[in-house]
């Protein structure tokens, strides 16, 4: 257990060439509160596998360590091309570690503060493979609970009318073991502030409309440059959340639809009930899909493709995150 233990408190350039099972590190690419991400090599299948590694001490709880094996399989059973395939769960030396699919590119969190809003086009792309990944967790009993840019990883697609390739990562596979295990206290958490759906803040049950408004949370902030909510300090911002209602898009887009303002109010409404039964119920209002049995309005189409801007679109109005060779 020492030894696992200063593996994942010592520093990166100390970790390189060490052995967690069959897994050889090979350098960090991501650190959390209770984990940290290694680009590795898998010694017995030769191929490079991103591993996960969980603080030392959450291994030392039966409750966790229970629910940690659990969920692992849970989330290894779901084939989803959009969801990062987990290989391997399990615990050596005292630490517990997963193997998944190692995934060259950037994430969201990057590309954004990197490139600023963006097109519409593009961000409905990427908002339809991360929702059809979630609804499909949803099925299988998972929720997220951690929906954010940083967990979007962005990858090369396969040609010009998919230039972007998803894949969500990093389920709730800790976080609600975590919450159930005394390692957080009462009345906290676990998830990101600037995502956190109303009811994880109230401590009340989720569900998979949780991750609906967490998920409406990051588009947003996709199309305009932000998160719904901004405030000076994390209080304000927790009740932001449960009480404010969210500005306008149009006030920070004013080159979109109106329709979408009506859409997002939906989606990041305060109690469940009156979001989007499931996140591609969300995609498909951002594409302006009309009502059953009526035909597309002048306003649907605006959603894609607002009038002004038809007879000669701008540059990036459908600029692919990579652009093609």
């Amino acid at each position: 257990m020492a030894r696992e233990a200063s593996l994942f408190s010592g520093r990166p350039s100390e970790l390189v060439g060490k052995h967690v099972a069959s897994y050889r590190i090979e350098h960090e690419i991501g650190r959390g509160g209770m984990a940290v991400v290694y680009r590795a090599r898998d010694l017995r299948l030769d191929r490079t596998v991103a591993l996960k590694l969980l603080a030392p001490e959450l291994a030392r709880n039966d409750t966790f360590r229970r629910r940690f094996t659990h969920e692992s399989h849970v989330a290894a059973a779901i084939d989803h091309p959009n969801i990062v395939p987990v290989f391997e769960a399990g615990e050596t030396d005292g630490v517990l570690y997963i193997a998944m699919r190692y995934v060259p590119g950037s994430d969201l969190r990057h590309l954004l503060d990197r490139d600023g809003p963006l097109p519409l086009a593009t961000a409905v792309r990427i908002a339809a493979q991360v929702g059809s990944a979630l609804d499909a967790a949803h099925e299988h009993g998972l929720v997220h609970r951690d929906v954010k840019p940083g967990n979007i990883l962005v990858a090369r697609g396969t040609d010009t009318d998919h230039p972007e390739h998803v894949y969500l990562t990093d389920f709730g596979l800790t976080k609600k073991s975590l919450s159930l295990t005394g390692f957080t206290t009462v009345g906290q958490f676990v998830g990101t502030l600037d995502y956190v759906a109303p009811e994880q803040i109230s401590g009340r049950p989720v569900d998979g409309r949780c991750d609906v408004y967490g998920f409406a949370c990051v588009v947003y902030e996709t199309l305009a440059g932000r998160p719904p909510f901004r405030r000076d300090d994390d209080m304000a911002l927790l009740w932001a959340h449960q009480y404010d209602e969210p500005p306008p898009l149009t006030e920070s887009r004013s080159d979109l639809a109106p329709y979408l303002d009506t859409v997002f109010a939906k989606a990041l409404a305060k109690s469940p009930d009156d979001r989007y039964d499931s996140c591609l119920a969300f995609v498909a209002a951002l594409r302006g899909a009309p009502a059953a049995g009526h035909p597309p309005t002048e306003v649907a189409r605006d959603v894609v493709e607002p009038v002004h801007n038809r007879p000669k679109p701008p540059p990036r109005w459908a600029e692919p995150v990579f652009p093609q060779r």
